[in-house]
């Protein structure tokens, strides 16, 4: 099985998560950039640009804080940080 495929099965769940993130942000940047520009065709631009960078952003952003979930539950040798009360209380 290639490489991608099984990354593809292993983070499905995310990957379908980034993909109604990314048509939601494609609508919202859509109907944001007519608002602004007033041109279709420079909407649809804008609107399909920054999102798919946004999406793969999102991807990424999303593994680095799957992968700081799992080594906080596998107990890392990091003391976890105090909470604010018990920080004004000091």
């Amino acid at each position: 099985m290639s490489h991608i495929r099984r990354a593809a099965r292993h983070n499905k769940t995310m990957l379908m998560k980034t993909g109604s993130y990314y048509l939601i942000h494609i609508c919202v940047a859509a109907m944001v950039a007519y608002a602004v520009t007033g041109n279709l065709w420079a909407s649809l631009t804008l609107s399909l640009l920054e999102p798919t960078v946004q999406a793969v952003a999102f991807f990424f952003h999303e593994k680095a804080w799957d992968r700081a979930a799992r080594r906080n539950a596998s107990g890392s040798d990091v003391p976890p940080s105090p909470s604010p009360a018990a920080v004004q209380a000091a």
